[in-house]
């Protein structure tokens, strides 16, 4: 895969991927600010399956704690299936503005990749089946496609059974 373009300038998390060399490709796209299902209306812009195109969640624990959940654009987040994996009694979707302060980024760009403070990860097990997938690059109208196993490797995620 080819390193990043720089259309509008790199984002925290096209750096983070640098500074570990790790391959990726950057796919720009008009942002619908509308409301709705944003991973999906970002898929449809690139034209790739839903599947591959992972949304980033931020999940508070039942003990205040926060961590980030990746699946599927299509796909519903299993909150009892996260708890589990995060060792949790319950997880819950954490407020966009609590969300946005721990990662640095606004929601529609919320990356795994290079946050302000590093959350644990999970990433839905069924994203290995791709050979690459795309995360939010750190910016509204960007995603960033790359392997799943570096994406594993890049954030340390955990893998389960995330999504229905």
């Amino acid at each position: 895969m080819a390193r990043a373009i720089r259309a509008r300038g790199g984002t925290p998390a096209t750096s983070f991927l640098e500074a570990r060399g790790i391959p990726f490709r950057a796919h720009a796209y008009a942002f619908d600010p509308a409301p709705g299902a944003i991973a999906e209306a970002a898929a449809r812009a690139l034209g790739v399956e839903p599947s591959r195109l992972l949304k980033c969640l931020i999940l508070r624990t039942r003990e205040g704690g926060l961590a980030a959940a990746l699946l599927a654009a299509d796909k519903t987040l299993d909150l009892d299936a996260a708890a589990r994996a995060l060792g949790s009694k319950r997880v819950e979707l954490a407020p966009s503005a609590e969300a946005e302060r721990a990662t640095g980024y606004v929601k529609g760009g919320i990356s795994p990749l290079g946050q302000r403070r590093p959350l644990p990860i999970l990433l839905d097990r069924a994203a290995l089946q791709h050979a690459s997938v795309l995360v939010n690059g750190g910016r509204r109208g960007l995603q960033l496609e790359l392997a799943p196993s570096d994406l594993v490797a890049a954030t340390g995620a955990r893998l389960a059974d995330l999504g229905r």
